[in-house]
């Protein structure tokens, strides 16, 4: 005789809904604060691209300086807090890659970098930032040497590319974003290439620098 089907209480694992969500602690929520800027400076500048809408280019620039606010801030918190984890480093990466890397990108982008050429530099920065990011994950216990945080950065930190957005935002703040943007365009073979995007180039080149080290304040 075969044995009794399991009921579906037994068979049927415990439910833990919103697990993940509780084990947030208070950094984690700065930390998704900083995403949340960098994915709605994104939406902001397709808007911009739809509508040539001076006032949506500048609030989506105005979420860079937010985000690095909420990147400043969940550090600190963690710190005071003690809670380090290594949950709350990797949703610092991925969030840092969309405000300091994607978010730049289109800024750049919408602002009318838009030639062949450029497009292969905006790629060559975010890639440069995952890259930077990456390797500081890999890094940071052996450049922590033990303390609380590491002593310095490799390359410089991908929040410096609010510098970018910042040089952007006065552009569009005086007209000079489209066929107007700075630097004008060259065209080069196939492609243009708006000299205004070799400053993300020669970001994305800082950030992967090995020979640059920089103290972490």
């Amino acid at each position: 005789m075969s044995s009794p089907l399991p009921s579906a209480s037994s068979a049927t694992p415990p439910r833990r809904h919103f697990s993940m969500i509780r084990g947030f602690h208070l950094a984690d929520i700065f930390t998704l604060g900083n995403a949340a800027c960098g994915v709605g400076a994104v939406f902001l500048a397709m808007a911009y691209m739809v509508s040539r809408s001076s006032t949506l280019f500048l609030w989506a620039a105005a979420l860079a300086p937010a985000a690095f606010i909420f990147d400043v801030f969940d550090g600190r918190i963690a710190r005071w807090r003690q809670t380090h984890s290594a949950l709350g480093r990797e949703l610092d990466s991925l969030a840092d890659v969309i405000s300091f890397g994607v978010a730049p990108a289109a800024l750049a982008f919408a602002a009318g970098l838009d030639g062949g050429w450029d497009c292969i530099l905006l790629v060559y920065f975010v890639c440069c930032g995952v890259s930077r990011l990456a390797r500081y994950n890999v890094t940071a216990e052996a450049l922590s040497a033990g303390a609380d945080k590491v002593k310095y950065f490799e390359g410089t930190p991908i929040p410096t590319s609010v510098v970018l957005v910042g040089v952007l935002a006065l552009a569009a703040w005086q007209g000079s974003v489209g066929a107007t943007i700075w630097g004008g365009a060259w065209q080069l073979g196939p492609w243009q290439l708006h000299p205004l995007t070799l400053l993300f180039g020669l970001s994305g080149t800082l950030m992967i620098s090995k020979t640059l080290h920089i103290p972490k304040l």
